[in-house]
């Protein structure tokens, strides 16, 4: 079926390669209605609105840049919204607006995507998921309207009775609901036919009819009363009885008009249950969290007992609906729904906050420090594989928990501070938990001010990188070198990537700060050629958004002929977690990789859940044994087990292997007697800036190797 978008943009350039990306699309066919400006679009779906069909089929999903020469930011996505509440949107925005797409999406927008990503793959994917979904509440929302329309006009029973209350005749909803035909009726008294009993006593109570003809007025049932049918089956009814006059006023009868009610006050249960839950993960939202949530203080309050809210947010969550698209993230979110469930207990709260976070509050809690089992609980849960059509991935998430009394009395101060410990779990790594402290909030508003600054670093010129060798353990002599990224901020000093990196992924800035570390890391390796030195690997660390980013293969094959670096003159190196998030699209890239001719690296490895399969899998060259096992092989025999497999693995497999954090002596020994080609550490040499590892090169070829005495 052909879908027609209307896409707002100004810029030509942007407007062709959408519509390339969406010719080419087997999510298709889409037909692309272009103007410039958000007043034409708004003239658009007025005269699609008052005249259907004029610009061709309906206008099935609105596509509009952020920035407008007659709107920008909000003002026009709220002006669409207004115009055409039930079309669903898509808004384009840069990196540095990611955070007004966010609120865009608060105010009603479907979903956000930044304009790096407008390659042939995700644009499609993100128009069908947001068209698709919108049609199903739309069709959510027919189907309720059907049910009132149909409750409405469904035919009521009606019943007539003679002066005696014996029944004369019965419709057919009459008959249905009774269990009584017409001519098995006949003759029969009202209340054999129609037995109406007392819910709470099951006694007979006297039909209205009855009590019509004898006190010649209008009556009808209590609203604890029922009937029941011929076969047993109750039905809630609402009736009237009224007394049948001849010509002179004489009652001649009585006739009873009703309907089961039974189906309305189901419906208005389910319509109950929908207003309060998430329809994706059938988890209570965010209305009735609060409910629950005030309830349960009040009641611990009550009981003198402590509560814990635990604040759930999945890791790096948007790469799997940008890479496998949001259908599938869906899926996986409704698989962690169900695995928190199995996590708690019947009396505790399991909530969607939106998106991809959640909240569950453990009531009646004895000590504060409980609340911990069950975070270590879910993350154990979350760390089963998702296995989802053929794809196996590995999810983890940071939760932050908040108590009652201790962190707040009232829901939205835990709500917040648990939400705050979130945020400080993820900076710790993620897949970890943390209770709320204090000095969070100024912690949050440290992170606040980093990332202001952050936004400005690469204008004002404030990176750097470092430079750390590789050593062949045999030889002593520099192999390699590895460029490692270093924020020198104007006012705090010099800033490793640990404490900055995480909120660079997270506000969009990751791209464009890879993009200089590429850029300059060639640079680098060429000015050292330049000036006479001996050629050496480069290698670079990339990260899974890179990967994922519009044109990287391009960007990197661009970088290295600017450069004049042949392929092989630059290793990329990426860790073994992210490896295995949306595996089949990485290997596509991986494979784009190696056949523009670039080095492999499998950064951190025996870290993650990397098997021989991946490795197999995947064109590695390299891998690199993480630092935590190097530390200790000469203290712990399992460190030095696994230290000594990984070196032979590499040789059955012919991959290069490295040793990470090489600091002493002894580490160096034990790795040099077990074959380890090569190592990396503070044992050889610090991270050193260019011209000081320039000298160091030098003395390679002129003087003594780099090697520790």
């Amino acid at each position: 079926m052909l879908r027609t978008v209307l896409l707002i943009q100004a810029d030509p350039a942007c407007a062709e390669a959408i519509r390339e990306a969406l010719q080419c699309s087997s999510d298709g066919p889409f037909q692309l209605v272009w103007v410039t400006g958000c007043s034409e679009g708004l003239q658009r779906l007025c005269a699609e609105e008052s005249q259907p069909g004029v610009i061709g089929a309906p206008i099935a999903a609105i596509l509009v840049d952020l920035v407008l020469p007659d709107s920008r930011g909000l003002e026009g996505v709220e002006q669409l919204l207004r115009a055409a509440p039930r079309t669903p949107i898509l808004v384009l925005c840069s990196a540095q607006d990611e955070h007004i797409a966010k609120l865009a999406v608060q105010h009603g927008a479907q979903d956000y995507l930044l304009k790096t990503a407008l390659q042939g793959y995700l644009l499609p994917k993100a128009l069908a998921s947001i068209i698709d979904r919108c049609a199903m509440s739309e069709a959510l929302f027919e189907e309720k309207e059907r049910a009132r329309v149909t409750l409405g006009a469904v035919g009521d029973a009606v019943v007539h009775v003679d002066p005696r209350g014996d029944v004369t005749y019965l419709n057919a909803a009459a008959e249905s609901m009774a269990g009584w035909s017409r001519e098995e009726a006949a003759g029969r008294s009202v209340e054999a036919v129609l037995r109406v009993i007392d819910v709470t006593t099951r006694e007979p109570v006297t039909n209205p009819m009855v009590l019509a003809i004898r006190d010649n007025r209008t009556v009808g049932l209590k609203a604890n009363c029922v009937l029941i049918r011929r076969d047993g089956v109750e039905a809630a009814i609402e009736d009237s009885a009224a007394p049948v006059h001849d010509r002179r006023g004489r009652v001649t009868g009585a006739v009873m008009v009703f309907h089961d009610v039974s189906m309305a006050r189901a419906l208005s249960l389910k319509m109950s249950h929908l207003a309060q839950h998430d329809d994706l993960t059938d988890l209570p939202n965010r209305g009735l969290l609060n409910d629950r949530l005030t309830q349960a203080i009040a009641l611990s309050r009550r009981n003198q007992q402590k509560l814990a809210v635990l604040f759930l947010d999945l890791d790096r969550f948007k790469h799997i609906n940008d890479s496998l698209g949001h259908d599938f993230g869906d899926r996986v979110l409704q698989i962690v729904a169900q695995r928190l469930l199995h996590c708690v207990r019947s009396s505790d709260t399991v909530c969607r906050q939106g998106g991809d976070e959640f909240v569950v509050v453990l009531s009646e809690i004895a000590h504060a420090q409980d609340a911990d089992v069950c975070a270590a609980k879910i993350l154990t849960a979350l760390s089963a594989p998702f296995c989802i059509d053929e794809h196996d991935l590995y999810i983890t998430a940071s939760i932050g928990i908040a108590t009652y009394p201790d962190d707040g009395r009232e829901a939205d101060n835990l709500l917040k501070h648990a939400d705050l410990a979130m945020y400080h779990a993820k900076a710790n790594g993620c897949n970890n938990f943390q209770f709320f402290e204090a000095s969070m909030n100024s912690r949050a508003a440290e992170r606040q001010s980093l990332e202001h600054d952050l936004r400005h670093a690469i204008e004002r010129n404030e990176f750097l990188l470092h430079f750390q060798p590789k050593i062949n353990l045999a030889s002593g002599a520099i192999v390699g070198v590895e460029a490692l990224l270093r924020w020198s901020h104007p006012q705090r000093g010099l800033i490793l990537p640990a404490q900055f990196l995480a909120i660079a992924e997270e506000c969009g800035l990751i791209v464009p700060i890879g993009r200089w570390v590429m850029n300059q890391g060639c640079a680098q390796a060429r000015a050292w050629r330049d000036a006479g030195l001996a050629p050496i690997r480069m290698a670079i660390n990339i990260s899974a958004v890179e990967l994922r980013s519009k044109g990287f293969v391009s960007g990197v094959h661009a970088m290295l002929t600017q450069a004049g670096l042949a392929p092989s003159d630059v290793e990329l190196e990426l860790t073994e977690t992210f490896l295995l998030q949306a595996a089949d699209s990485t290997a596509t890239v991986l494979e784009a990789l190696k056949d523009v001719g670039v080095q492999l690296a499998l950064d951190d490895f025996g870290t993650g859940y990397a098997s021989l399969s991946h490795l197999r899998r995947f064109p590695i060259d390299t891998l690199k044994i993480d630092r935590s096992f190097v530390r200790d092989i000469t203290m712990d025999s399992d460190d030095a087990s696994i230290v000594r497999a990984v070196i032979s693995m590499g040789r059955s497999l012919d991959l290069k292997i490295v040793a990470e954090g090489v600091e002493t002596s002894e580490q160096f020994d034990f790795l040099r007697q077990h074959g380890c080609p090569e190592g990396q550490g503070y044992y050889f040499s610090e991270p050193m800036v260019a011209a000081e590892f320039a000298r160091a090169l030098d003395r390679r070829t002129s003087g003594p190797r780099l090697v520790a005495g």
